[in-house]
């Protein structure tokens, strides 16, 4: 017994020796996060999302957006950089490789995949799976997290770098800092101009245009909002928030271009992840410990719809997580909602009307 409490002795002093002596990754803020909204109402859990179908499950690894082709065929960037196709016959197939992770995705009117690629860029591919890359810094800042997109009418394309600091796999680092190091971004694919719409996001994440795109609404993940940028009007270049204070972290959003949005919420709030925003110095010990240490998000489903006043109304759950879990886009394509997940080895497919 003495032999072993001497052991985590030492241990305990190893580390934090350790802790005192390692720089932190992060230079953290405080943040006083408000209360999370009760799960009442319209966010009442349900079953909904345990009622999906699911396609080439065990086949793919972290499908964390799909798109869907004229022919039905669903789209899906994995993490291994490849674009995979599934068909109607359930066949998977691998469109295209960006060497990259690619993230959100949404086709052009002339048929081309456009990608946002969290390590390459804005890109595009034809239909016979060749890769163009569009366009990879603005204002001589280049992308270090591109994320999602939505494409207008007009053609343009307005994207997201969701961190000037921290690439992909450091995405909670973002969350820890407390920093706003993101951008909502245009790109005009006649001018081959990108522009710089609003800086100084909390990690800018998703993005969705209204039906008349007179606004664009842009996800600020950590800071559990959404911001709305008006795009024509008398309120043009000016942005407000959306809604504030969701149920959990809001990642890729989408609109149906009806006057809903589809917003994927991949965790709900935990009171612990709220504590540590409230002390800085807890937050740079903890970046400093390996990612088997850190709290794990809550086993869950959740997927919100929003209308164009900003009121949730509708909510879908997937309450034991065992079915869909870590819920990461929500596509709708006409009764249809196709659901990824940054972590998961399905997609959800699930008849909403």
């Amino acid at each position: 017994m003495q032999k072993i409490l001497g052991l985590a002795c030492v241990l305990l002093i190893a580390g934090a020796a350790y802790l005192a002596i390692t720089p932190s990754p992060i230079d953290p803020l405080p943040w006083d996060a408000p209360a999370a909204p009760p799960l009442t109402g319209v966010l009442e859990p349900n079953d909904t999302l345990m009622k999906a179908e699911l396609l080439a499950q065990g086949q793919i690894h972290g499908p964390e957006d799909t798109a869907v082709d004229a022919q039905g065929r669903v789209y899906a960037g994995l993490h291994d950089g490849r674009v995979v196709r599934i068909g109607t016959d359930g066949r998977l197939e691998t469109f295209a490789d960006t060497g990259g992770r690619p993230l959100g995705m949404d086709f052009d009117a002339q048929g081309n995949l456009i990608v946002a690629d969290a390590y390459k860029g804005l890109l595009s591919i034809d239909p016979q799976g060749r890769i163009a890359v569009l366009t990879t810094e603005a204002d001589g800042v280049p992308f270090r997290f591109t994320d999602d997109l939505d494409i207008a009418s007009d053609g343009r394309i307005y994207f997201t770098d969701a961190s000037a600091k921290f690439r992909q796999p450091d995405y909670l680092l973002d969350l820890l800092e407390a920093r706003p190091h993101g951008r909502l971004l245009s790109y005009d694919p006649a001018s081959g101009k990108t522009e710089t719409l609003l800086g100084d996001l909390y990690f800018a994440n998703g993005v969705a245009l209204s039906q008349n795109e007179d606004f664009v609404l842009v996800n600020e993940t950590y800071r559990y909002r959404i911001q709305r940028y008006w795009l024509k009007g008398a309120k043009a270049g000016s942005h407000e928030v959306f809604i504030d204070n969701l149920p959990g972290l809001p990642d890729n959003l989408q609109g149906d271009r009806a006057g809903t949005f589809w917003v994927a919420l991949p965790s709900p709030r935990k009171a612990d992840a709220d504590f540590l925003h409230r002390h800085p110095w807890l937050k740079a010990q903890l970046a400093k410990l390996p990612r088997a240490l850190w709290p794990k998000a809550t086993p869950y489903g959740l997927v919100i719809a929003l209308d164009e006043n900003g009121r949730i109304i509708r909510s879908l759950h997937d309450t034991s997580g065992a079915h869909l879990r870590m819920v990461t886009s929500v596509k709708p394509v006409g009764d249809y909602l196709y659901l990824g997940s940054l972590d998961n080895d399905r997609i959800g497919r699930l008849k909403i009307n």
